[in-house]
């Protein structure tokens, strides 16, 4: 968890941290999602250049999940998993947010079955035809 020259970082870039952290596999995907305003720093929207402080509160909504995490140590330098697991804790009601709508989506996924065959032609354009409106 040490900055450069094995020195401990007072603040990382939210953008490096999250890469770090491994919630996103490139900087630049976690640098897009801050500007786009899929993170909260504190309750507050952020940009890629805010610094990050143990303590803080993240909220990161990935996809279709939203994480709730507390930063517990920093880095800038991506490390394996169970090293990168170790910079978060995530809150109790995130982690129970998160498997409610795993559950969900399995109920879902079971009360829709899969159609007998794929749309032919004819049925794929009705069905973009469709969509468009």
């Amino acid at each position: 968890m040490s900055g450069k020259n094995g020195e401990i970082p007072a603040g990382v870039r939210i953008d490096v941290w999250l890469w770090a952290a491994r919630f996103y596999k490139l900087r630049r995907l976690a640098s897009e999602a801050v500007k786009g305003g899929h993170v909260e720093i504190n309750g507050l929207h952020a940009k890629p250049a805010r610094t990050v402080h143990i303590g803080d509160t993240i909220h990161i909504i990935k996809q279709q999940q939203a994480f709730e995490v507390i930063v517990r140590a920093l880095s800038d330098k991506r490390g394996p998993a169970p090293v990168a697991r170790t910079l978060y804790e995530e809150t109790a009601e995130s982690i129970q947010r998160r498997e409610e709508l795993a559950e969900q989506r399995k109920l879902h996924a079971a009360s829709s079955p899969a159609p007998d065959k794929r749309p032919d032609k004819r049925a794929r354009r009705r069905i973009i035809r469709f969509q468009s409106k």
